[in-house]
């Protein structure tokens, strides 16, 4: 963005091709606990925000990206003194094995508070927050799995109702074997076999990928 024709084509791609400007009006943001707040994809101005808050890390879940968005997240964070933390997750699928080790080390060594986004605020920074609740911060499951719900624009009946299917899976295998988290995804937990069971539902699915345009 060396020039103010590249800065304006990146606040456009922000705006139009990104929604930005439908998040202009819905944020998202919320506290989940006095170390991480959630919220979808923050702009410019509501990064400078975020660091008047004290935050110190921002949790991109949508990873490095060639667009105006991420170009704009970039310069903010630079600009304020926020580390920009690169970590991507879909939401259609369930996580990886690699992924979910990778979360575990993330949430491990970044620098408190931070914030993490998706773009619409909905599936993965849903399942990130309850994977930051229940496996970092030790929180109850049933009570981290609030944050990937109806309220935050999650639909669980789609194909994105995969990152709740993974949740279920382990808490009904923890209720019949008592068996920890860690142990499950190591000796049990299988992404391939869990994503060909789940099943989504096909109005949800429009709901979620057409009109919804989730990413």
């Amino acid at each position: 963005m060396s020039t103010p024709l590249r800065r304006l084509r990146a606040y456009l791609d922000m705006a139009l091709i990104d929604h930005g400007i439908l998040r202009h009006y819905w944020t998202s943001l919320q506290r989940i606990s006095p170390q991480m707040w959630r919220s979808n994809q923050p702009g410019p101005g509501r990064i400078a925000k975020a660091a008047q808050m004290g935050v110190k890390t921002i949790v991109n879940l949508r990873g490095r990206r060639p667009s105006g968005t991420y170009a704009l997240e970039a310069e903010a964070c630079a600009k304020h003194g926020l580390a920009l933390m690169d970590f991507s997750i879909g939401s259609r699928e369930p996580p990886r094995k690699v992924a979910l080790k990778a979360a575990r080390e993330m949430f491990g060594t970044i620098a408190y508070p931070a914030l993490m986004h998706c773009k619409s605020g909905a599936d993965r920074v849903g399942f990130m927050s309850v994977f930051y609740l229940f496996a970092h911060e030790g929180v109850p499951l049933g009570e981290a799995q609030k944050h990937l719900s109806l309220r935050f624009g999650h639909v669980r009946q789609g194909k994105t109702g995969v990152l709740d299917y993974f949740w279920d899976n382990y808490a009904a295998r923890h209720a019949e074997t008592g068996i920890d988290f860690w142990d499950w995804v190591e000796r049990e937990y299988d992404p391939e076999a869990m994503k060909s069971a789940f099943m989504s539902q096909w109005w949800a699915n429009i709901l979620v990928d057409r009109i919804l345009n989730r990413e």
